[in-house]
């Protein structure tokens, strides 16, 4: 189904409850189309990955495991220690 956009202004609930139905609407604009309303199902799909062929962006090798960092592996998690916050360090350093 196509729809002008002054008609879908003018008569938003109506068409909303038609793609709750399933229905899937593109919307005009002076007759050219512009956009696409669909049901949730439709717009969960798995999008590709744009980055995935740009060639000098290395791409993951692994998931990274939970709590780890700047690709460390788990046992050499960084840890924060007691003493001075960067901040401080820095003010310090000013003086």
């Amino acid at each position: 189904m196509h729809i002008a956009t002054r008609d879908l202004k003018d008569h938003l609930s109506e068409y909303l409850k038609r793609v709750q139905a399933g229905e899937e609407i593109t919307i005009t604009s002076h007759g050219k189309p512009v956009a696409k309303l669909s049901p949730p199902d439709a717009v969960n799909a798995p999008r590709p990955d744009p980055l995935a062929n740009v060639a000098w962006i290395r791409q993951p090798t692994r998931q990274r495991q939970p709590g780890e960092r700047f690709g460390l592996p788990p046992d050499q998690r960084i840890v924060m220690t007691p003493g001075p916050t960067m901040s401080e360090i820095v003010l310090q350093d000013r003086e």
